[in-house]
């Protein structure tokens, strides 16, 4: 099979590789897939660059759709040729979702309604938004800051804390500015004034910020906004910003301890939303396998505007 992968640490346009490797087999309490669609993410290119320290060659692309090809030892909820999405298994594996086939850790059933294409949105979206929101302690009169909204987690956030009952106010340029609106969301611009343009709005104390937005200079103004407490800001981009002012961030809120209920708990109703089209995370564009170089190099530019997608069925051997 065909599968994308590096087998050293350096920019992914150089260590990167389309490369022909054998089918893996699924160990227990794993599945296999024939994949439909990969989604592309920054944190592949940290990978690349050296972010994990697992063995190589590895591959790339977490979010993963597909039918389900082959079952290993122990796995019962689910059965070749079912419909499901879920996340490849990096650590197992010396290839990943950008392959024609993957082997899965975790997975759901993909609803009646949802195409396969939609649904590999969903794995990093979903479990990186409504963690860092319950991290933060989201609760339904919460007025929360959602800073990037136009990225793809932030705009999940955004879904995630309007169905929860929050009060959204959203920073994002044009592209989605309309869309967030029509959410529910109140838009603000994003860059410097943010804190008096929030203000202006005249909706009062704001109590959580959650920063999804490449690093700038909006971690200082964030603290304002939500009253001085950096404690009540929490980002997951922007980690050199955060350890300065103090404010909290993924990789020190004790990742390790993450259960597979706060990872992964929301996925089943979400999924469910995306099949009755109540939440969905905007696709930027789709590619062949043959074409993940053009996929990269957009995703690389940092304004892809939404999801990138590998769909390896459309390339041919």
């Amino acid at each position: 099979m065909r599968t994308v992968r590096f087998h050293e640490k350096g920019e992914p346009t150089d260590v990167l590789r389309l490369e022909t490797v054998p089918v893996p087999e699924p160990g227990p309490g794993r599945i296999r897939v024939a994949v439909h669609a990969c989604g592309l993410a920054p944190a592949d290119w940290a990978l690349c660059r050296g972010l994990a320290p697992e063995p190589l060659p590895r591959g790339i692309g977490c979010d993963v759709s597909g039918i389900v090809e082959a079952v290993g030892a122990g796995v019962t909820d689910v059965a070749v040729g079912n419909r499901v999405f879920g996340t490849a298994d990096f650590a197992g594996q010396p290839s990943a979702g950008a392959a024609d086939r993957a082997v899965l850790d975790h997975w759901f059933a993909v609803p009646k309604g949802l195409d396969l294409t939609r649904a590999a949105t969903l794995p990093m979206a979903l479990t990186t938004a409504s963690w860092h929101l319950a991290r933060l302690g989201l609760a339904a009169d919460s007025t929360i800051l959602i800073n990037g909204a136009g990225t793809t987690i932030g705009y999940a956030a955004v879904q995630i804390a309007l169905i929860r009952g929050a009060r959204v106010i959203a920073t994002a340029g044009d592209t989605y500015a309309g869309r967030l609106r029509d959410l529910g969301a109140t838009v603000v611009g994003y860059g410097d004034g943010l804190a008096d343009r929030v203000e202006a709005l005249g909706i009062g104390q704001v109590d959580l910020a959650f920063d999804t937005a490449p690093p700038s200079s909006a971690l200082p103004e964030l603290v304002e906004i939500v009253g001085g407490d950096p404690k009540r800001v929490l980002t997951c981009s922007d980690m050199a910003g955060a350890a300065e002012l103090g404010v909290r961030d993924s990789f020190n809120e004790d990742s390790a301890t993450w259960t597979d209920d706060e990872r992964f708990g929301v996925f089943p109703e979400f999924a469910q939303l995306a099949a009755e089209g109540r939440f969905t995370v905007p696709v930027a564009g789709t590619f062949p396998l043959t074409d993940w170089r053009r996929a990269l190099e957009i995703s690389l530019t940092g304004h892809a505007h939404g999801k990138l997608l590998l769909l390896p069925a459309d390339s041919s051997d």
